[in-house]
């Protein structure tokens, strides 16, 4: 299995409620979520499935655009109001490859209806509801079609991500923590460094007599980072 993108942010706290659909998250809240939780950068991720189409047995997990939207509403407001240094953000529902899909689609799957037409609807109403909230988002169904050779390079089985899709999905959000007006800004180069003061222990300068304090070095993360 590829890295996925939350490798990337691996010393962040992060609460991970996998292939879910939105509906799901909202009785899961109530169940399994500690109290009064004040995370400092939610990200909601949701769409995927709920684009799915519907079954003809009415199973799945399919969620109308209706419904998919005042979950997803609920939800954000619920994140925004948990403290005033809450900052969330919401990454749509990415584009797919539907032929890869058709390929790869097991024999123990009864119809799967992905397409590209349904994605991008669900992508957008997240888009026009995350204007009405003012919380950012990551409009990850553009942003990796803009990337060449995307249906091949960017997902391991036409629906989930492979190493460049997920660096995209890193990218996006970086872009956004450091455009972003919050106070106090969360891009990494605005965050003071803890526990930085000098040390005894730190790698010894040219003199011989005095250490280098490493604690502000960032030449070695601008390329991953930047």
């Amino acid at each position: 299995m590829e890295a996925g993108y939350l490798v990337s942010f691996a010393n962040a706290e992060i609460m991970i409620v996998g292939r879910h659909i939105a509906a799901r998250v909202l009785w899961m809240e109530h169940t399994t979520c500690p109290p009064n939780p004040e995370r400092s950068f939610p990200k909601v991720y949701f769409g995927g499935n709920d684009s799915m189409g519907s079954h003809s047995s009415g199973l799945g997990p399919h969620v109308p655009l209706p419904e998919y939207i005042e979950n997803m509403q609920k939800i954000l407001v619920h994140l925004k109001n948990l403290s005033e240094r809450t900052r969330v953000i919401a990454l749509t529902c990415p584009p797919v490859n539907e032929e890869k899909v058709r390929r790869n689609t097991s024999t123990i799957f009864s119809e799967l209806v992905r397409t590209n037409e349904l994605c991008q609807s669900y992508s957008e109403a997240c888009i026009n509801l995350c204007k009405e909230l003012d919380v950012k988002v990551v409009d990850l169904f553009n942003a990796i079609q803009k990337r060449d050779g995307w249906m091949e390079a960017c997902f391991t089985d036409g629906v989930h991500l492979a190493a460049e899709g997920s660096k995209i999905v890193v990218k996006e959000i970086l872009k956004i923590l450091k455009e972003a007006e919050w106070e106090p800004c969360l891009h990494w180069k605005s965050m003071a460094t803890e526990y930085a003061e000098d040390s005894p222990y730190d790698l010894v300068a040219a003199d011989g007599k005095t250490t280098l304090n490493p604690s502000d070095w960032t030449f070695h993360r601008e390329v991953q980072w930047d």
